[in-house]
């Protein structure tokens, strides 16, 4: 747990200790209006980081409780001493995380080793899995190129982190730029397939995760190949240069 989310968290106990029976107020001054912007920022911060909060929810009373206790100097309410506190924290915010990850990675490892009993599951040599819901006719795309796409990303629990149907939009990107699991799982597809691929965690983000991705994470992709752009290259001379430009396979 860092720093900063420990800064944010007493911040914003403060204002909810102080605002416990909120009255009627106005923004009369700039004063005030920065004073109400700065409480809406704290509330936004550390709603968007107690969402991962390690180890379970967050005890709002008990921080509350703490909170209460040094601001009115009523050391006889303190249930912990107060030279403890900051180790404590640190030490439970690192074990948790690491706890935490590691149920990840049991979990993601035991839904695969369920996963490839399905018969239209397929395994590479990798460990990826992928899924065939539709075949295209096109071409497949090589390491070198780039390609465009429909996706849909979920997590095992079904929590969708990213999906470009969601957005309305199709990206694309160049195929070497992105994850190990989509590097691969999209080099086996043509044009007009579409699969799913579900990519363990040393195909995907890894150890580290990746914002609402938390580290050991499998993640299930629904990929849709729309096109693939093939590097154009031009002749000079007799020796063949490559440009970043790329051309289209199909119109």
């Amino acid at each position: 747990m860092s720093k900063r989310f420990l800064f944010i968290s007493v911040l914003l106990s403060l204002v909810l200790s102080v605002g416990a029976k909120p009255k009627k107020v106005k923004l009369a001054t700039a004063n005030d209006s920065a004073s109400y912007a700065m409480g809406i920022e704290f509330a936004k911060n550390i709603r968007d980081n107690v969402k991962n909060f390690p180890g379970g929810p967050f005890n709002w009373d008990l921080l509350l409780k703490g909170m209460n206790s040094v601001l009115t100097n009523d050391t006889m309410e303190l249930l912990m001493p107060q030279s403890t506190t900051a180790d404590y924290f640190q030490n439970y915010a690192i074990k948790a995380t690491e706890l935490e990850a590691q149920k990840n990675k049991q979990r993601g490892e035991l839904f695969l080793e369920n996963n490839k009993k399905d018969s239209n599951v397929k395994v590479t040599a990798s460990g990826l899995q992928y899924k065939v819901i539709k075949e295209g006719t096109g071409i497949k795309p090589s390491l070198t190129d780039k390609v465009k796409v429909h996706y849909r990303g979920t997590l095992l629990d079904g929590t969708v982190f990213d999906s470009s149907y969601d957005r309305g939009q199709p990206i694309e990107f160049d195929l070497n730029k992105v994850i190990k699991g989509w590097t691969e799982g999209l080099q086996l597809m043509t044009i007009g397939s579409k699969y799913i691929l579900y990519i363990p965690y040393d195909l995907a983000y890894g150890a580290r995760g990746n914002g609402s991705i938390k580290p050991y994470s499998t993640l299930i992709f629904e990929v849709e190949l729309l096109d693939v752009a093939k590097p154009a290259v031009n002749t000079i001379q007799g020796s063949k240069f490559q440009f970043p430009e790329y051309q289209r396979t199909i119109k």
